[in-house]
């Protein structure tokens, strides 16, 4: 386990960090960071795709971001999209990360297109996993982001943390439970209120390759002809929900090692 102080108040950032196959040059093929959404962490959800025989000729480090997972969990730090990116960018600077290829599912992908519009030298190519573009409206009855972002904090603090558990299930608590009170909820609003401009239209604007993998069932994403005309790749996987990596990992790898040759 590998970690990084990346607020000036001393919180860290830390990351499960797989040197790639032995053998292989981590100079002839870049850097591959891998980012969880809400709720998760990249061990769990990014092992088995980082190992898989198409993903692990490169050094990959599976990085939590503040708030979750094994990174550290201050109550001080904001946790907009904005300040996350700030916060990833801090720690792959200081494990000397440039040009690296960025693969992060759901609220970890908007994260990422913030990194890359932000840090634009630390990102050559993007891999989104069904991943946030637009701002959301909050709704009580969902489990995932919306919902808990109809909470104010102290709703939340006080007993909405335990309804959330009870609606989203023992899989997704298994990591959710992980992440800081405060950070679980400050991350779902500024995930719901998104960035100006909106994380698509960082997307759009990036001129970088560019990969959104969608699960096939959903159909066509809002707007997907443009970001097709755009230069976005999107591609549909079978057999999958939300979590691609998880509900079908062998297309998962395959459509992330294609993306990974542009």
């Amino acid at each position: 386990m590998r970690n990084a102080q990346v607020t000036a108040d001393g919180a860290h950032i830390r990351w499960v960090e797989l040197p790639g196959r032995p053998g292989t040059s981590t100079g002839t093929s870049r850097t591959r960071v891998y980012l969880h959404g809400l709720g998760a962490s990249s061990g769990p959800y990014f092992t088995a795709s980082a190992t898989h025989p198409l993903l692990a000729d490169s050094r990959s480090l599976l990085m939590d971001l503040l708030g979750f997972g094994i990174s550290d969990r201050p109550t001080g730090f904001g946790y907009t999209l904005e300040e996350h990116a700030d916060a990833v960018a801090a720690a792959l600077e200081a494990a000397d990360v440039h040009g690296a290829d960025v693969v992060a599912h759901s609220m970890g992908g908007a994260v990422a297109i913030v990194l890359a519009a932000r840090h634009p030298h630390l990102v050559a190519r993007l891999v989104l996993v069904d991943a946030n573009l637009d701002p959301i409206a909050p709704d009580p009855s969902q489990a995932g982001s919306s919902g808990i972002a109809a909470y104010t904090e102290e709703e939340f603090l006080a007993g909405g943390r335990e309804e959330v558990r009870d609606r989203v299930g023992a899989h997704w608590w298994a990591t959710m439970r992980l992440a800081g009170p405060e950070a679980l909820h400050r991350s779902a609003v500024q995930l719901a209120r998104g960035t100006t401009p909106t994380m698509r239209a960082l997307l759009l604007n990036l001129k970088i390759p560019r990969t959104y993998l969608r699960p096939q069932d959903d159909g066509p994403l809002p707007g997907e002809d443009e970001l097709t005309e755009n230069g976005v790749r999107v591609v549909a996987v079978p057999k999958c929900g939300h979590n691609i990596m998880l509900d079908n990992p062998e297309a998962f790898a395959e459509e992330t090692a294609n993306a990974l040759k542009a």
